[in-house]
């Protein structure tokens, strides 16, 4: 991002009360009472300038659209078949293909210094903005304002994330008013959380910016750096495909969104859980189950694998990641060799 903010030198909106006209846009109202007291907590716990937040705050568009996103049921819930055949598809691996070999030196580079894979790089990218085509339409200061202020069932959640971004563009003299995201707030390429950006981004080009916005190296930087924060483990395997031998006893697992490592690999095994793996035996691992298009699939994650879990508590969602950057890496290497 080029654009920088002077609070100061921002001048103020007209401010616009909630409803108004159907036809018309619907601006945050200051009056709103807990707006106001959040305009208070900034003034005295972050030391921002009252009338220059009141304008940004005033400017920010409150969109029924978001709030309808965000709070109503997936029309169905989707299985793994449906879910894989959403992010494993010929064009996004050939995308990813094309995004590996044009940063092809880049990603290297980030690999060698914080030993996060490169095919882990790639599947994140991938499966969050389709290596940068789908980044979000909604600026971040509107629907972090909407979510904060009009969803209840969250709004300490997205107070807490709006807290965030303002501190955030004032850190990185960023213009609030500009920077996309998605309909929750996710800013970016790595679609961060502003929380996650001011944890966890970093200036992977020496230019004294964290832009994930247009900086690709910023982008992938900022990812294995969240992976480093949560431990991620380099050289270990992610995870293996298994079958339960005829050792297992009782019902077999249904598809569930395991979060936690219960067994090792030695005790799945004991269990009658067939894989295989070079890790040790006393390895945190965990049976995982998903419903794909030939039936029941029976997966084994291991440490790393919840380490992606981190970024999208979904099991679902570690193993496109998974399996996504393998495909690519796979095709890399074999038109490399």
């Amino acid at each position: 991002m080029t654009c920088k903010l002077l609070f100061a030198a921002v001048l103020v909106l007209p401010i616009f009360t909630f409803p108004t006209v159907a036809s018309d846009k619907v601006y945050l109202d200051l009056k709103q009472r807990n707006v106001a007291a959040f305009i208070d907590e900034m003034v005295v716990a972050h030391d921002f300038d009252r009338g220059a937040l009141s304008t940004v705050l005033a400017g920010a568009e409150i969109k029924a659209d978001i709030i309808k996103k965000i709070s109503a049921p997936a029309e169905r819930k989707l299985t793994w078949a449906e879910y894989r055949k959403i992010f494993i598809t010929k064009e996004r691996i050939n995308a990813g293909i094309a995004f590996w070999r044009e940063n092809r030196e880049m990603l290297a580079r980030i690999t060698l210094e914080s030993g996060v894979p490169t095919e882990i790089l790639v599947g994140i990218i991938g499966v969050e903005t389709y290596f940068g085509r789908i980044t979000g339409k909604d600026r971040v200061i509107d629907a972090l304002a909407t979510l904060a202020f009009e969803y209840p069932p969250r709004s300490s959640f997205f107070r807490k994330e709006l807290t965030h971004f303002l501190i955030l563009t004032r850190e990185e003299e960023l213009d609030p008013t500009v920077p996309m995201g998605s309909y929750a707030g996710a800013m970016g390429r790595p679609q961060f959380m502003p929380s996650s950006f001011r944890s966890y981004a970093v200036d992977s080009t020496g230019d004294g910016k964290r832009d994930i916005w247009d900086n690709w190296a910023d982008a992938a930087g900022s990812i294995a750096n969240y992976f480093l924060a949560h431990h991620w483990r380099t050289g270990e395997e992610v995870a293996a495909r298994a079958t339960l031998s005829s050792a297992w006893t009782g019902p077999v697992p249904k598809p569930a969104n395991t979060l936690k490592i219960t067994d090792t690999v030695e005790s799945l095994s004991k269990k009658g859980v067939m894989f295989a793996t070079d890790l040790c035996a006393d390895s945190k691992a965990q049976l995982l189950t998903y419903e794909g298009d030939d039936g029941i699939e029976q997966w084994v994650g291991f440490h790393n694998f919840f380490v992606i879990t981190k970024y999208n508590r979904s099991v679902m969602y570690a193993l496109a990641v998974y399996q996504l950057g393998q495909k690519i890496s796979s095709k890399v290497n074999a038109d490399a060799s």
